[in-house]
């Protein structure tokens, strides 16, 4: 039997090998980690990440050929192939902090499989958003612990994971593509052989350690790309009567573009705890290389991004006449995108810290997001922290306004009469995700601002900045 083993039991590493596992009977996977905590949430009932059809997965596969464990330097020693699936935050001090990747995790794991691979060949698997080059390094470190005849006993390969939080099972098991990027046919070969259990061969590409490497930061600033255009679009629409909808419909539906109109929707930003890293850390790449004019592009695609942030905590302010102080103000939705229970990065939390810091009542409600992680997201901006309501009704009742913050379908669907009559008058919505519907909410009262929307007449001649 095959043995397979994963450093790195987090919201990639987790996901991905379970659905290995079900799909490789045959194959033996072990996930480790050096927090006891996390691998004892996955041992549980209750996993670590939220994922829509996860639990089944784990649940069909755990104590057959799915394992999670802290005993490390054991799983990897055993292990034929060995996945590398650990954190690469970007640097918060020292040199170039704020730009360039911290390698730490990466290496400490380097470090750890050479160590415990005395005795046995592997094939080691880059899973995680590295740099250019990682690979390369990762040999130099396998090579020196093996006293120069590491590269007969390391295989080194990568193989970038590219499915998007919230639908993870679902793209796991029909993934667009599987990149594999190496230089030995063999190690390549046995990793194609893995994912030929479930993935159609053509669907499986194998390329150059760089490419492959470069593949995962290229397909995150695109994507970024993408929806820091729609973003800035949108305040251009807001500027002279256009609706965003409309214009991002006529372009996506050029094919020069991409066809359709995916990730072309405008909102109050992107967020998550991967791709502005990725885009700033492509950035970094690009300095680093000599390449200053392309690393600036790229800074300004994140660029736009904080400018959307901030036009919306404006926009609100400048609305509620000047000021927020004092002032009641609903927050629906906290996590970064519906159907996760992740706020990292979301702009969610840099619109209530905005709004803390300029004297608002917050009052949050997410359904997926816990009571903790919102309070320390909104931590240490005013002396009144948010609050945390039990739904979105209670949140609103008193407000002066409500912001719709992340596209949960059940914020749709809410009795928007009701809230009306508990709020202050005048009544505010501020739609930074297009999930109500707008003429509905005038009919009932409200004064409704959505993103890359005609203005509501009540803000025509109003300042759009504080």
């Amino acid at each position: 039997m095959v043995k397979i083993c994963c450093i790195g039991a987090g919201y990639v590493g987790g996901p991905a090998m379970a659905v290995m596992a079900l799909k490789c009977p045959s194959i033996e996977v072990t996930v480790v980690d050096v927090s006891r905590r996390r691998i004892d949430a996955w041992n549980s009932d209750r996993l670590p990440v939220l994922e829509p059809g996860l639990d089944a997965v784990v649940r069909a596969c755990r104590g057959r050929n799915l394992s999670f464990s802290a005993d490390v330097d054991r799983h990897v020693a055993g292990a034929d192939i060995v996945f590398v699936s650990v954190n690469t935050p970007t640097k918060s001090r020292g040199l170039s902090a704020g730009r360039a990747p911290d390698l730490a995790y990466w290496e400490s794991a380097a470090r750890v499989i050479a160590a415990s691979s005395a005795d046995r060949t592997k094939i080691v698997v880059e899973k995680s958003a590295v740099p250019v080059r990682t690979a390369e390094a990762m040999e130099r470190i396998l090579l020196a612990h093996a006293g120069g005849d590491g590269a007969a006993a390391f295989q080194v390969l990568s193989n970038p994971e590219f499915f998007s939080e919230g639908s993870a099972v679902r793209d796991l098991l029909r993934p667009d593509r599987v990149v594999i990027g190496g230089r030995d046919p063999g190690a390549v070969r046995a990793l194609r052989e893995v994912y030929a259990h479930w993935v159609p061969s053509d669907r499986i590409v194998s390329m150059g350690l760089c490419s492959a490497e470069l593949s995962k930061l290229a397909a995150s600033a695109f994507l970024a790309q993408r929806v820091s255009s729609a973003n800035a679009i949108s305040a251009l629409c807001e500027a002279t009567g256009a609706d965003v909808s409309e214009v991002t419909r006529a372009v996506g539906g050029d094919g020069r573009v991409g066809g359709g109109c995916s990730h072309l929707s405008s909102g109050v930003g992107f967020g998550g705890p991967s791709l502005a890293k990725d885009v700033l850390h492509l950035a970094y790449a690009c300095e680093a290389n000599g390449l200053p004019e392309a690393a600036e592009y790229w800074r300004q695609v994140v660029a736009v991004n904080e400018y959307q942030k901030g036009r919306f905590v404006r926009r609100v302010v400048a609305s509620m006449f000047g000021t927020v102080a004092g002032k009641k103000v609903a927050v629906l939705g906290f996590a970064f995108k519906a159907g996760v229970a992740d706020a990292r990065e979301s702009p969610a939390a840099d619109v209530c810290r905005g709004l803390l810091a300029d004297g608002a009542h917050v009052s949050v409600h997410d359904p997926a997001v816990s009571e903790r992680q919102i309070r320390r997201e909104t931590a240490a901006v005013a002396k009144e922290k948010a609050r945390v309501a039990r739904d979105a009704y209670e949140a609103a009742e008193g407000a002066h306004g409500v912001c719709v913050l992340t596209a949960w379908e059940e914020f749709g669907a809410l009795d928007y009469r009701r809230i009306f009559d508990g709020m202050r008058r005048p009544a505010f919505v501020f739609d930074g995700r297009g999930v109500v519907d707008v003429g509905k909410l005038r009919e009932i009262g409200f004064v409704v601002y959505a993103v890359g929307k005609p203005l509501d007449p009540w803000l025509k001649g109003l300042p759009a900045v504080a």
